[in-house]
């Protein structure tokens, strides 16, 4: 790989920016058509040919040329060699050859500071990484090793690298456990969470290599493209230039240069359905009572009289009848209620607020602020705000203080942020599902690498119950079962964090004892991770304990068959199921799962409702159903819900495009 394949040729470098970055062009409609016949003739044959342990593979052999070099070296002769290694990447690019040697380096550092030694399918999916790739390693082969390879021969190169997870424990997590591997290279290490100053997150940008969240660089971004909104043109870019090029402080980032992405296809497709909003207070709403009123007057309406109900896009829309009786309540009314659109708008969120956002599982009370609940990882969203004032009704419905609502000072999409990368690559443990997409939207290709260890997780059949209750007692009888009776540790995943409290409860009433991971407990994360894999433990969880947790067993657990992994709701994507069964059985350690589900669950409910009232009255009928048919109806449900996610996502894109043309217009651009 070239010096231009990192930095990109100047034509795709976008102009009139504070820093570096790809620039966004619209491909042209036969540029669409060639890309969409490639995609669907030459790729697949391509994919079918080709075998990724020889492709991947000549990385693994590059490496071995240097291996009994590095072992032999002293620590001092390995830095002099990876600042040698500096000037030859920057003069020669990013070679097979040079790259073997500096993954064998990285290798050998690794040995000696972490005691851990990169497996060869990590070098694989390394040299994957380094290509822009998106690398698919099952759950437990280590991607976050495998992701120092890239990241220090880039960093070693001079370029900045940004290794983005999910959240900020594990971006904390991941940075403090490889410092050392990076330091022993005299490269640097910075993190950036939530709550950083902006001078701290600039000194942590000017690492060699930064560990982030998405959201927080999302934002960090945002931010910086406000900054510079009234000095990006060339001409302030060359008159700063020539005043000595200093750059301006304002600023965070340095540039997007080389981005890792960890669990990538949850940033690239599970968090790409809403756009990420800029705001700043816009003072005190002089109509609060506004919110009270509309609380009042939606509780008089009728559901499928006056409005109605689609769930699977979260929305309320007032029938005829409806819009005649808001506008006779309102008769009289002044301010907003005298607007036929605005009184429309405005009931229309204070029944989504009554109805469709519901207390631990859309959102938590805590210190006496609604706080928004991430749905894909159940982690809260610190100062984070449902817009067009949906935020200050469900407030006002919880009877909390109202805070001020919002102003839109700039948005943008995952979509359109990722793909300003210079280079962009990704890594997760489920990603064939979602390639096409994936392709489609970020022009990345998805490798898949080799296991390092056969897998020896074992799955139970699926049990589907009638009721959450009786759902919630099969699962209490199991944790019995494994925990007491077997001394194995044992994991319970929900997806809320209501959900996660009533089996808790349960639990209480059997006496078992049990260590509870929520919204509500996020303080006490990490250690209630560290001693999930102890023999005979319980731990009940939301999504937080899902991607990129790595639960260690206890003495004696591997004897004992390892971790055992309940799953008592399908979520809407089958990748996101997959990821919990991950957490048990990594790396060729035993390990067992299984579901737990009820028909009342929300999946079911909401995407295949017809289906699922047909199985309940069978069932009520006494008729004894073929587990082919729960399963049929899982399909049925998380396909309708990821086909829908996808149209969500395909819309949210065209819109930030279409507001972006507006805004460009108007001269305010993003």
């Amino acid at each position: 790989m070239s010096r231009a394949a990192i930095l990109g040729p100047a034509s795709q470098l976008a102009s009139g920016r504070p820093y570096a970055e790809r620039s966004e062009e619209e491909p042209g409609w036969h540029d669409r058509l060639a890309e969409f016949l490639v995609a669907r003739t030459v790729k697949p044959a391509k994919k079918r040919l080709s075998n990724p342990k020889r492709a991947f593979g000549r990385i693994v052999e590059h490496a071995a040329r240097h291996e009994a070099t590095m072992r032999i070296a002293t620590d001092a002769d390995l830095a002099a060699r990876a600042r040698s290694l500096r000037s030859r990447l920057r003069r020669d690019g990013f070679a097979p050859s040079l790259v073997g040697e500096s993954f064998a380096l990285v290798r050998e550092a690794a040995s000696r500071t972490l005691g851990q030694r990169h497996y060869d399918p990590q070098l694989m999916g390394g040299w994957a990484l380094l290509q822009g790739r998106l690398v698919e390693m099952e759950t437990g082969e280590g991607k976050t090793m495998a992701a120092t390879l890239p990241a220090s021969t880039v960093a070693l190169a001079g370029y900045p690298v940004h290794v983005i997870t999910v959240n900020d424990y594990l971006a904390s997590r991941d940075a403090g456990e490889m410092a050392p591997l990076y330091r022993f290279l005299g490269l640097s290490v910075g993190t950036v969470v939530q709550g950083m100053t902006p001078a701290e997150r600039r000194q942590a940008y000017a690492r060699s290599v930064t560990y982030c969240s998405n959201k927080e660089l999302a934002f960090d971004y945002l931010r910086d493209r406000v900054a510079a909104a009234q000095r990006s043109s060339r001409l302030h870019l060359s008159l700063e230039r020539l005043r000595g090029g200093a750059r301006d402080e304002r600023l965070v980032l340095r540039g997007l240069y080389y981005g890792i992405v960890d669990e990538a296809d949850s940033v690239f497709i599970d968090e790409a359905r809403t756009p990420l909003i800029l705001s700043s207070n816009a003072g005190v709403d002089e109509e609060q009572d506004e919110c009270d009123q509309a609380l009042e007057l939606a509780r008089q309406l009728v559901a499928g009289e006056d409005y109605e109900l689609e769930l699977a896009d979260r929305n309320v829309t007032l029938t005829r009848d409806g819009r005649a009786k808001v506008a006779e309540l309102t008769a009289g009314s002044a301010g907003v209620w005298t607007s036929i659109r605005g009184r429309e708008e405005l009931i229309s969120q204070a029944l989504s607020a009554m109805i469709l956002f519901r207390p631990d599982q859309h959102y938590v009370i805590t210190d006496g602020k609604v706080q928004i609940v991430d749905e894909s990882t159940g982690r809260i969203m610190p100062d984070r705000q449902w817009e067009r004032g949906l935020h200050q009704l469900i407030e006002a419905k919880e009877g909390v203080k109202r805070t001020e609502r919002h102003e839109t000072l700039a948005r943008l999409t995952y979509q359109r942020l990722f793909r300003r990368y210079i280079r962009l690559a990704g890594m997760t443990g489920t990603g064939s599902e979602v390639s096409r997409e994936v392709r489609s939207v970020y022009g990345l290709d998805v490798v898949r690498v080799p296991l390092h260890r056969p897998s020896r997780r074992t799955y139970y059949p699926t049990r589907v119950c009638k009721t959450a209750s009786e759902k919630w007692l099969s699962v209490a009888d199991t944790v019995e079962r494994v925990a007491t009776r077997e001394g194995r540790p044992v994991l319970i995943g929900t997806r809320s964090v209501r959900a996660s409290e009533e089996i808790s409860a349960v639990l209480h009433e059997r006496g078992i004892e049990h260590s509870l991971l929520n919204a509500k407990q996020d303080k006490e994360e990490a250690e209630i991770v560290g001693l999930a894999g102890q023999a005979a433990r319980v731990t009940v969880a939301t999504n937080m304990a899902g991607r990129g947790t790595d639960i260690r067993l206890g003495p004696g657990v591997v004897e004992k068959g390892g971790l055992h992994v309940v799953l008592t709701e399908y979520h809407e994507s089958r990748r996101i199921d997959r990821q919990f069964f991950g957490r048990c059985a990594r790396q060729g350690d035993p390990g067992s799962c299984e579901a737990i589900v009820s028909l009342e669950d929300e999946l079911y409910e909401v995407f295949a409702p017809a289906a699922t009232s047909l199985v309940k009255r069978l069932r009520q009928h006494a008729v004894k159903l073929r587990p082919g048919v729960y399963e049929a109806l899982r399909r049925l449900s998380q396909f309708r819900a990821e086909r829908r996610g996808a149209y969500v996502r395909v819309q949210t894109m065209k819109t930030d495009r279409r507001l972006d043309r507006v805004l460009a217009f108007s001269g305010r651009g993003e």
